[in-house]
């Protein structure tokens, strides 16, 4: 018995490495034959993190890409769903929705103090004009909140078609409602706030 215990973990311990193997081989030949729509959203997702190199830590995803053999893009997206649980852990889906809605226009808000371009300034003072709005209708109206399904769902897509460069749709936004609506009575209420000559 001895001696078939003996032979049973060598067999076991000389199986373990075969497993490994053959595991890995496995799943590099699925990388291999990989769906191409598959492949073209894992090479979106590469070149959205190269575009912001300091916030998506683009260094230190392409060490571990190098260090394990694996594309940067499953440690992103691995990454991505441990903050977006604990955020969900924390404040439920309106602090995700908040989140959505204020860190990243925030952060491109510094970067166009900092720009000598001014396109980018206007850009964004229109996306916090609509995000003001936004925000104090969603408080004087918070019980829609409760009737509307999926409402903080729609807010984060609402959000994203607002900054997103490819919609622009604060700009889209601020010419269809708060140039034609809002800004004459702005305007109005600074005429009437200018003191008045008195007459003679």
């Amino acid at each position: 018995p001895i001696a078939q215990l003996s032979t049973n973990t060598h067999t076991k311990r000389a199986t373990a490495p075969t497993f490994g193997t053959n595991l890995i081989a496995a799943f590099s030949h699925q990388q291999s034959t990989m769906h191409p729509q598959a492949e073209q959203l894992i090479q979106k997702v590469d070149d959205f993190i190269a575009g912001y190199p300091n916030i998506c830590q683009y260094d230190r995803l392409r060490e571990l890409e190098k260090k394990t053999g694996q594309p940067k893009v499953y440690f992103f997206v691995l990454f991505v769903g441990v903050i977006t649980s604990v955020i969900f852990g924390l404040g439920g889906m309106k602090l995700v929705s908040d989140l959505m809605g204020f860190a990243y226009p925030a952060y491109m808000s510094f970067k166009a103090i900092d720009s000598p371009d001014p396109t980018d300034d206007t850009q964004w003072l229109t996306y916090w004009c609509i995000f003001a709005l936004f925000s104090i209708t969603e408080n004087v109206m918070s019980f829609l909140v409760e009737w509307i399904p999926f409402y903080y769902v729609i807010k984060v897509a609402f959000f994203t078609w607002l900054y997103h460069p490819k919609f622009n749709g604060a700009t889209l936004m601020y010419k269809q409602i708060v140039q034609p609506f809002i800004i004459p009575y702005i305007q109005s209420m600074q005429e009437n706030a200018k003191p008045q000559k008195k007459e003679d």
